[in-house]
């Protein structure tokens, strides 16, 4: 079957992938292992060159003891003390691991955050009561306050050197957050009167300058998306501040068929961000596969490689994260697997399948049309550093045989290898089940 590239039409220019620390940094940063589990994530030469970096600004669960959260790692520390006294010691295994993978190759950081600081909530936690699960637990009089906190954190990290592009202050706002993590609830209307504050403040601040916002990270494709981003970029003030878009991908199955189908959701949300925002970028968050047990196989890759297809072929993202990067649970989530009781880790073919697009697409890159009369076969394709690289997904149990527009340098993930690279001549096999990256030698022009 023959690919055919047509370098003249041309779609979205690809900003690269990323993961948050979120959950893992504050114990892995603090262990001998952290330079090696920094470098397999961030770098391009020894790992598989994740771009992004997403840092947590926490609300202080962990200094508090507060709240219905059972997992420590999933509580963090706030910089910020209820006397307004700052203490940037805090956190300090998150803060090292963020500063080995900018030292490793991320050069993009997402300050994000899951809750405003306990003390500014109105019932000092850092999630709802569950007898007022309909409610937003920030106040408006205390928005300006929150804005201050995070645009001061923002600050504190600039001027210590790291590559701080976007703050998020928002995170899944229609869920209602009543335990088990940090979380707060926003409506529409009150998610876009916070942007607001937000970017008002941020202009008054010449140090970030160059730090965009970014938001609102609404938790499921199907639901509010368009409610959000209208409330979002409704005020002058926040579209001045904003380049894009953020939402996840996460789609939970729903007993009717009608809301299952996801790929026209995602037709929908772009259709409407064509008509309605023409030229502001979206970009994916948040994913990871929503399914109990660890799942080191390429059962899990296959699952994220398609949702991958699907968001950059259809919804047109211009990056790609994942909610986080290490899972010390028995949960499918993470690249990297690792125990709490010792430094064994495990790297799962989810790692690798996310390296098949990570590590070969260059930053900048700009997706190009590809088509292959196989419809089984899914491709994606994208010219940048004066090269095309192509990567395909056979999620079939059947080898396919395809024709290339040239020779290649080739790199397959299936379950027998792992990034495995070699020379491939224009008529080449794809492997079942496999994700592969071609690196073609002449670009068509």
């Amino acid at each position: 079957m023959k690919v055919m590239l047509d370098h003249t039409r041309t779609f979205q220019r690809f900003e690269g992938f990323g993961a948050s620390g979120a959950w893992w940094a504050q114990l892995v940063g603090g262990r001998s292992y952290r330079d090696v589990i920094s470098r397999l994530l961030f770098s391009k030469r020894d790992g598989i060159g994740l771009r992004t970096y997403r840092y947590n600004i926490g609300a202080g669960s962990a200094d508090s003891g507060r709240g219905d959260i059972g997992n420590p790692l999933r509580r963090t520390f706030s910089f910020l003390d209820e006397n307004g006294e700052y203490d940037f010691q805090k956190d300090e295994n998150a803060v090292n691991m963020m500063k080995q993978a900018a030292k490793d190759g991320a050069d993009e950081i997402i300050l994000f955050v899951n809750s405003p600081p306990e003390f500014l909530t109105k019932n000092h936690k850092s999630h709802l009561d569950r007898s007022h699960v309909f409610r937003t637990n920030l106040s408006e009089k205390n928005y300006g306050a929150f804005a201050d906190y995070c645009l001061d954190v923002c600050e504190h990290f600039v001027k210590e050197g790291l590559p701080v592009r976007y703050l998020s202050p928002i995170n899944e706002p229609f869920w209602i957050w009543v335990g088990g993590q940090e979380g707060c609830h926003y409506s529409p209307r009150q998610a876009g009167r916070l942007m607001r504050v937000f970017a008002q403040k941020m202009n008054g601040r010449p140090l970030l300058s160059g730090v965009r916002l970014s938001g609102v990270e609404s938790g499921d494709i199907r639901w509010f998306n368009k409610s959000y981003t209208r409330n979002l970029l409704r005020y002058p003030e926040t579209r001045a501040r904003i380049d894009g878009v953020d939402c996840h991908s996460y789609f939970l199955h729903f007993p009717l068929p009608f809301f299952n189908n996801r790929q026209a959701f995602l037709r929908r949300f772009r259709k409407y961000m064509d008509r309605r925002w023409p030229g502001v970028p979206v970009r994916m968050s948040e994913w990871c596969h929503m399914q109990g047990g660890r799942d080191k196989t390429m059962d899990s890759a296959l699952v994220m490689a398609n949702v991958m297809y699907e968001d950059i072929s259809i919804l047109g993202v211009t990056s790609w994260q994942h909610w986080i990067a290490v899972s010390e649970v028995d949960f499918c989530d993470g690249l990297i697997y690792i125990n709490t009781d010792n430094e064994d880790y495990e790297l799962t073919k989810r790692y690798f399948v996310t390296g098949n697009f990570s590590k070969y697409i260059p930053y900048g890159a700009r997706r190009i049309d590809v088509r292959c009369g196989d419809a089984d076969l899914k491709p994606l394709a994208f010219d940048g550093d004066d090269k095309t690289v192509l990567v395909i997904i056979n999620d079939t149990g059947k080898e396919k045989s395809v024709t290339l527009p040239g020779a290649a340098l080739k790199i397959v993930t299936d379950a027998e290898r792992d990034l495995f690279e070699e020379k491939s001549g224009k008529e080449t096999v794809l492997t079942p089940r496999s994700v592969t990256t071609f690196i073609l030698e002449r670009a068509e022009k």
